[in-house]
């Protein structure tokens, strides 16, 4: 099938691994140009390398919690692609903890990374989304903004609000013909992952500690792949989703405990 992504201009924040190396790689086999930011600029090396092998690809090294940073990244890549139909907000990271054990710092990082990082790329790049015939902002969330989680009390407090300001954004761009929605995932194997294990059960081997953890949650019983969510990623991207605007899609195994 099509996706119509052909020349499509499209920016994937924390695109040198996991999710975000998936999604770029998907819109770049689908015909699109890509853009990718990391805080690391050895990733972000290992990443072009790969990735330029499918097509055309701008990278530079981007802090999302810093707004100057964020500006010149957004601004360095329309420049180099020359315009900007797509904004993938997938920059983000895993932090463990309790209600207990989570600190005032702990939680202002959290809510740097996730919330305010979405709404500082969203802002930049706005202006040329609007400008665009056709334009996208897809929102790489949690499930667990929907269905809390103890264990991940940051995450579950900030996703809720990502999740919110996916909704208004929705609202408030629709007139100017830009689409926003909200992808949630559940367990999908990331370089993440490898954190939590380590902080969980290193006693276990990864593949005993990602089945255990996955039997216990996933109806499908067992986590996904990367490839996955960049699937509807680049669905919801392109003109067969013309029509979608403010959703809140799960891809999480059936993990999602609501209706």
């Amino acid at each position: 099938m099509d996706l119509g992504l052909g020349g499509r201009r499209v920016i994937v924040t924390g695109g040198s691994k996991g999710i975000g190396f998936a999604i770029a790689e998907t819109m770049l086999a689908e015909g699109a140009a890509a853009a990718i930011c990391s805080r690391h600029a050895d990733e972000l090396e290992q990443a072009v390398q790969r990735l330029s092998q499918r097509g055309k690809v701008f990278s530079q090294v981007c802090d999302v919690t810093q707004p100057d940073q964020v500006q010149d990244f957004i601004t360095a890549a329309v420049e180099f692609m020359g315009g900007l139909e797509v904004l993938v907000n997938n920059a983000g990271r895993a932090h463990p903890g309790t209600f207990a054990t989570l600190t005032d710092q702990d939680f202002r990082d959290d809510l740097d990374v996730k919330l305010f990082s979405q709404i500082r790329c969203s802002r930049a790049a706005l202006p040329h989304l609007r400008a665009a015939s056709e334009a996208a902002i897809i929102n790489i969330n949690a499930i667990y903004g929907r269905q809390p989680d103890p264990s991940f009390f940051a995450t579950t407090v900030d996703r809720a609000a990502c999740l919110a300001l996916s909704k208004a954004q929705a609202m408030e761009f629709g007139p100017d013909g830009v689409r926003v929605n909200s992808v949630n995932i559940g367990f999908v194997r990331t370089p993440q992952w490898e954190n939590i294990h380590q902080h969980r059960a290193p006693e276990l081997s990864e593949s005993e500690f990602l089945a255990r953890t996955a039997a216990g949650e996933v109806p499908l019983g067992r986590f996904g792949e990367p490839e996955e969510v960049a699937g509807l990623v680049a669905f919801l991207a392109g003109p067969r989703a013309s029509y979608i605007t403010g959703a809140s899609i799960d891809v999480a195994g059936g993990m999602g405990r609501y209706v």
